[in-house]
């Protein structure tokens, strides 16, 4: 074999046992639902057995799944929803901004999102009891969207930055307005740039464990932190928590697989 052809088959070699390494946590928690309790603790374990819906029988009997994925799916879209809201025009009005202070702006907002989660918990705590927003799914929506606006903010302003103002006063110059130059002209030129700014929040909102863990109520509480539940004192209760995997993770993996080819765009796109 020559040297490009043992290249080719180390470097496939490579990706297959990567992927192994990544995937087969994953594919174990997976069939691990569909196992029955014996085969799950078997020693040795066990590859071939026949599957069961008893695992869901339990969680559907001990937890109210649909109201768990109702709050997840609340809190995700409120964040999403809000943080696009604040985000975008923020960032747009610091790249089209002539201050020569826009850029440090920008990146100090960006060090906003690399605060602890546990060091905004404390203050966002005190404050959301004062305003009786304290155990609401609405509290949690809050303060994602206070850390990811600030990181849709400084992904925009790159994105906006990288975009020639000669398209928007063409449009002023049409008669548009400045926020019709804005919604017609700016914001369907970095779709993109957007979809993948969803990603990211749906991202961080939909996985978040610690915010709804002590700024929510047991009827508000996420799937994230319904997972907590499949560990006891112990043991882990392995076949409940395989069985919620199921709801915690398959709608974000649909969509980011829906939306994959925008969100690879915006990556390579927007950062400058």
């Amino acid at each position: 074999m020559t040297a490009k052809l043992w290249f080719q088959a180390g470097r496939r070699a490579f990706l297959i046992i990567m992927l192994v390494f990544f995937l087969a946590p994953f594919l174990w928690l997976a069939t691990t639902a569909y196992k029955p309790s014996s085969a799950i603790f078997s020693i040795p374990p066990t590859f071939g057995f026949s599957p069961t819906l008893d695992q869901f029988r339990t969680i559907f009997r001990l937890f109210d799944v649909w109201s768990l994925l109702r709050s997840s799916v609340l809190i995700a879209a409120g964040s999403v929803v809000l943080s696009l809201a604040l985000g975008v025009p923020a960032g747009y009005a610091l790249a089209r901004s002539k201050s020569r202070y826009a850029m440090g702006i920008a990146y100090f907002l960006m060090a906003i999102r690399m605060i602890p989660s546990v060091a905004a918990l404390i203050p966002f705590y005190l404050m959301m009891r004062d305003i009786g927003l304290l155990g609401s799914w609405m509290s949690v929506v809050l303060i994602n969207s206070m850390l990811n606006s600030a990181f849709v903010t400084w992904l925009m302003f790159s994105y906006f930055r990288g975009l020639p103002p000669e398209l928007e006063e063409a449009a002023l110059t049409d008669g548009c307005s400045q926020f019709g130059a804005f919604f017609k002209v700016a914001l369907p030129a970095v779709r993109a740039g957007i979809i993948a700014c969803v990603l990211f929040c749906l991202m961080f909102s939909w996985n978040d464990f610690l915010y709804p863990m002590f700024l929510t109520r047991l009827e508000s509480k996420p799937l994230s932190v319904a997972l907590l539940s499949a560990y006891g004192t112990k043991d882990i209760t392995w076949g409940t928590l395989g069985a919620l995997a199921h709801f915690s993770t398959i709608p974000i993996v649909v969509v980011i697989l829906f939306l994959n080819r925008y969100f690879v765009q915006g990556l390579t796109k927007g950062i400058h």
